[in-house]
């Protein structure tokens, strides 16, 4: 007997598992200011500014303010302030405004992204294999309602339902999130499901805390996937591998 016989639902993570950042934050950063007649900013050092300011964001407003009920519009505008600031580049409220209107809109657009080639094959053929598809992210509502659809990931042909975190005040590795998926997905007991993802900390780990299945992607090769397999995850190269070991009749999941 394949795995699949013995699932009734699949959960994916969104970036990183079935789409991925096309070149470096610092491109769409570079690309804003010279909308606005500015000098390109040093690519590193914006990155770097994002880095700390985001996860000052995260911490101090997580879930994108939702329990605030921060706009999410303004939660991102003072990230990107931030970030600028962070790598030394103080702007005048009015030129800031523009190149903040640029970046804004480019994210929240399918312009900075790519889908894996496997990814709609993938949840097209779970769900004609009669399975439950439900995506579970750290994003905001834009994900949902734009950049998904504008990649041809859309609901009801490709996924059936999503967990948000920014929609949810709830965000990975908690495991509550896995928890209202599993509501979301109509109650189903956690033992038939599995979730597929690309972090130990933040999708196989809190997943299998709660009783359901998962295994791991390693797209990318990280060194980290020595260590996964290891502590006894199953790692696969992509979406192509995970479809062939759920009809394996000599695959098992515990």
């Amino acid at each position: 007997m394949s795995v699949v016989t013995k699932l009734r639902c699949i959960t994916l993570d969104v970036t990183g598992t079935l789409i991925a950042y096309k070149g470096e934050l610092g491109d769409y950063y570079c690309m804003a200011a010279k909308s606005v007649g500015l000098p390109c900013p040093d690519y590193k050092r914006v990155h770097e500014g994002f880095k700390i300011a985001y996860t000052k964001m995260a911490k101090e407003h997580p879930c994108f303010g939702f329990a605030e009920k921060i706009p999410n519009i303004v939660w991102w505008k003072t990230c990107v302030r931030d970030s600028f600031l962070k790598a030394g580049y103080d702007y005048d409220e009015e030129t800031f405004e523009k190149v903040f209107k640029r970046i804004y809109s480019t994210f929240g657009s399918a312009a900075p992204y790519s889908m894996f080639s496997d990814s709609k094959p993938f949840l097209r053929w779970a769900r004609k294999e009669g399975l439950l598809v439900g995506l579970i992210s750290n994003a905001e509502y834009r994900y949902r309602d734009v950049i998904l659809p504008a990649m041809g990931l859309n609901q009801g042909s490709e996924w059936d339902f999503g967990v948000f975190s920014g929609l949810e005040g709830v965000e990975k590795p908690d495991p509550e999130i896995y928890k209202i998926a599993l509501e979301r997905a109509g109650n189903i007991a956690p033992e038939a499901v599995l979730h597929i993802g690309d972090s130990m900390r933040k999708d196989y780990v809190p997943a299998k805390s709660i009783g359901m299945h998962a295994l791991l992607l390693d797209r990318f090769k990280t060194p980290d996937a020595q260590e996964w397999r290891k502590s006894g995850a199953t790692v696969l190269p992509d979406l192509v591998a995970a479809q062939e070991w759920l009809n394996s009749k000599q695959s098992t999941i515990e």
